[in-house]
């Protein structure tokens, strides 16, 4: 049989990519990240501190290493260094029930754990606000530290709110979290608004006037294609997979990713075995059928619940993701939307139970070049991954809110624009 021109060169790229050692998959990610600044999209952090560590009065160091801790984390400095951190989005994340008035003091405190992380290790952080910030910090051996805020709810329908949280340093903003808000619906639960309200249409068009990344992680399919609709500047996907890859609600439909080079936009890809693994989602579903079949049976016998559970998880080993399957989600992003719309978004100290196998912590993004390394992605193509998708979206993002500028701030409230006609 012969083979076509085009298959005789993919051979060739495989069996080159295969052939190289690993030391020379390290040379080749520590010259990438030199030049270009490897940008995580999501780190929960913040909310640990404040957990596991009482908003950071229990002593906790960042400047060793935090793995062995009796509340370990997955997050310190010289893990950041080993993994080639340039630059990391801090989630400033809240749950979703906290409204109102507590919602954004909750979220000012949250904010406040970020500033203290830059302030209190210097020779290592400092806050970035533009795209220049970051490559600027990343030059002088820093790591550029940006802000995230994982949720609309956390205005508490305040654009005012919006507008003070920008100005303490959030460049972005997820539309909502895990169960709706009162004007976006979330990929986690059924539709009331099928999208966005008018109100949530004005809060995406105040994100573009101020300069404001808007977030589709955690959205539904329909508020991701009204968010797209309406937006003027490119979004983010903070921390998201490929829904072909991993049939999951929080991961991104075909028909989206299809959306984003007219967008411009970037999917971050998580690392969230519960988002990335087919096998992981299907053992989750069965042992929680198991454990309601359990408590049905065993109605006032909690020993006999957890014999039956035990029994069951001997029964059924725990299925560990992969890099592997990390680097699939990517591979289909990229198949789908092209290289230049993805990214990566760990979700490190957010990501409950393991860790994909071979990657606990910050340390970890190279297993993942090294795989796609192998898989034949060049120099260029990594590049764009690790932060040059980012900084372009960032760049763009600038450019909208200067071109924007003259227009009024939103002073509508949510009564007022999502109030029901007479």
């Amino acid at each position: 049989m012969k083979l076509a021109p085009a298959c005789i060169a993919f051979l060739a790229l495989a069996t080159a990519a295969s052939a190289q050692a690993p030391d020379q998959y390290d040379r080749r990610i520590e010259r990438i990240l030199k030049e270009t600044p490897l940008i995580d999209g999501h780190n929960d952090l913040p909310w640990e501190i404040r957990e596991k560590y009482d908003l950071w009065r229990k002593p906790l160091d960042l400047s060793a290493d935090t793995s062995a801790l009796p509340d370990p984390l997955q997050t310190d400095i010289p893990r950041m260094r080993r993994g080639g951190v340039g630059a990391q989005f801090w989630s400033v994340w809240i749950p979703g029930e906290l409204k109102g008035d507590e919602a954004i003091r909750t979220t000012i405190e949250e904010i406040d754990i970020v500033h203290r992380i830059a302030a209190r290790y210097p020779r290592d952080f400092e806050m970035a606000s533009t795209a220049a910030d970051i490559r600027r910090i990343h030059k002088a051996g820093r790591i550029a530290t940006l802000i995230g805020i994982e949720g609309g709810h956390q205005i508490g329908n305040s654009p005012a709110a919006l507008r003070e949280f920008y100005a303490l340093g959030a460049r972005y903003m997820t539309l909502t979290h895990s169960i709706h808000n009162d004007w976006a619906d979330s990929a986690t639960a059924d539709p009331v608004l099928n999208g966005l309200s008018p109100f949530g249409k004005a809060i995406v068009h105040e994100m573009n006037r101020i300069g404001m990344m808007i977030d589709l992680s955690h959205v539904s399919a329909d508020t991701m294609k009204a968010a797209l609709a309406k937006t003027k500047a490119p979004v983010i996907f903070s921390h998201s997979g490929a829904r072909a890859v991993m049939n999951h609600p929080r991961n991104v439909p075909d028909e989206v990713l299809r959306l984003l080079p007219a967008n411009g936009g970037v999917v971050m890809a998580v690392f969230y075995p519960g988002f990335v693994s087919e096998q992981r989602g299907r053992w989750s579903a069965e042992r929680d059928a198991e454990t309601a079949r359990l408590a049905a049976i065993y109605k006032g016998q909690p020993d006999a619940r957890k014999a039956g559970l035990d029994a069951w998880d001997a029964a059924h080993p725990f299925p560990e993701a992969t890099p592997a399957q990390v680097a699939d989600h990517i591979e289909h992003i990229r198949k789908l939307a092209g290289i230049d719309h993805v990214g990566l978004g760990s979700d490190y100290d957010g990501i409950s139970g393991t860790s994909p196998e071979g990657m606990p912590g910050v340390q970890s993004y190279p297993v993942l070049l090294r795989e796609l390394m192998r898989r034949g992605w060049s120099d260029a193509d990594i590049a764009k991954l690790v932060g040059g998708n980012v900084l372009r979206v960032m760049e763009q993002v600038e450019q909208v809110a200067a071109a924007m500028k003259n227009e009024p701030p939103l002073i509508a409230t949510i009564d007022q624009m999502d109030r029901p006609a007479n």
